[in-house]
């Protein structure tokens, strides 16, 4: 059996809701993170779920990487970004963390939610979700 495959952009268009979303979920990196001495002594894991307006219909009418959103390259750079830091607040992390991705590749919005899991006894995790930018056709 095939697979379907829209033959141009504007079909892509016609078929679609109005906003794609491209994610990347629990995504675990380790960085120095926290207020107290102990803390900035040792490196913590922080866990991240993100999402990403993207225009889905060109790579889905070319199936090449090219013309589409790379969550690989968003992924090695965040963990890259996110190891080599030393914020103390997850709110510092995750603003820069969101500007990073809304600056260097090129999306228009997003929903950031990052978690510091152990962090408070009793809780999985805690942590922020924001949105920055503008969020298309919602």
């Amino acid at each position: 059996m095939g697979f379907i495959q829209c033959a141009s952009v504007d079909e892509c268009h016609g078929k679609r809701a109005s906003m794609d979303i491209v994610y990347i979920n629990d995504l675990k990196v380790d960085t120095v993170i926290g207020i107290f001495d102990w803390e900035r002594r040792i490196r913590q894991t922080v866990s991240l779920d993100l999402e990403m307006a993207a225009d889905i219909c060109k790579g889905a009418a070319s199936d090449h990487i090219d013309d589409a959103l790379d969550y690989k390259a968003i992924g090695k750079r965040l963990i890259t970004f996110i190891e080599g830091s030393e914020f103390q607040l997850v709110e510092t992390l995750a603003e820069n963390v969101a500007q990073l991705v809304l600056n260097e590749f090129s999306v228009p919005w997003l929903k950031l939610r990052l978690s510091k899991p152990g962090a408070l006894r009793g809780a999985r995790d805690v942590g922020v979700i924001i949105e920055r930018g503008v969020r298309p056709n919602a």
